[in-house]
């Protein structure tokens, strides 16, 4: 069975409120591959892979966000393996700079 890839835009207040942190968190408990980052339009962006099951529940984890965060939309779109090559070279799951 092959990994699935998405690639997630989440916006509302989750900037400066450890929003990539607690992604990056949710991630690695489910042993996924990819990446998040802060846009400069306010968002944050992310790429995960792994098994479907773990790739939806991480999804609606970054639905509810830390405690302090207000999630107001989550744009959800398949991605493809050159999108989940932007993380660092040798790390499963990145925190990358901001966009």
């Amino acid at each position: 069975m092959s990994d699935t890839i998405r690639h997630i835009t989440i916006r509302g207040r989750v900037q400066g409120v450890g929003y990539r942190y607690f992604v990056e968190h949710e991630a690695r408990s489910r042993d996924l591959e990819g990446w998040v980052r802060n846009r400069r339009d306010g968002g944050v962006e992310a790429v995960f892979s792994g098994p479907a099951a773990a790739v939806t529940a991480m999804i609606a984890a970054c639905r509810r966000g830390p405690s302090s965060a207000r999630v107001q939309a989550v744009q959800d779109e398949a991605a493809n393996p050159d999108l989940l090559n932007l993380r660092e070279a040798g790390e499963r799951f990145s925190v990358l700079p901001t966009i």
